[in-house]
């Protein structure tokens, strides 16, 4: 198994490139995850959001990609936008490749839950009423 792919970007993200990355012909299930920009958080009206990265980020998803796939035997890739970001577009996308459906769901619940828990991104939210906010701070 290959190591696994991890990329910071402030391009759009390329959700096809990435399940070339996992995906093989002895895989019945490709599980892919999608953290789309929301209007609202808390009952709260977002505008938009800014994403900021430690410069160490895209190591550390590295990291967590590595563990996730060496633990679960699965390939997986992860890929997060920084930068400046309106509602509708694509902040992370989790890609996990298997060969059976549950252990691709599972596997792709896993890595996004470690993403954000342990890859330094930090988001500030700007809010319809003007004020903007840092979130996981």
């Amino acid at each position: 198994m290959s190591e696994p792919v991890a990329l910071i970007t402030d391009e759009p993200i390329d959700r096809a490139w990435l399940e070339a990355q996992v995906l093989t012909d002895a895989d019945g299930a490709l599980v892919v995850f999608e953290g789309v920009i929301r209007n609202r958080d808390h009952d709260v009206a977002v505008t938009s959001l800014d994403y900021q990265a430690h410069p160490d980020a895209e190591r550390f998803l590295a990291d967590v990609c590595a563990s996730v796939a060496t633990t679960a035997g699965l390939r997986v890739a992860a890929a997060h936008r920084v930068g400046h970001l309106g509602i509708g577009d694509v902040a992370l996308v989790a890609v996990v490749a298997a060969p059976h459906r549950a252990e691709a769901f599972a596997t792709c619940a896993t890595l996004v839950d470690e993403i954000k828990q342990r890859v330094p991104i930090w988001k500030r939210q700007h809010l319809a009423d003007g004020p903007s906010e840092w979130v996981g701070l």
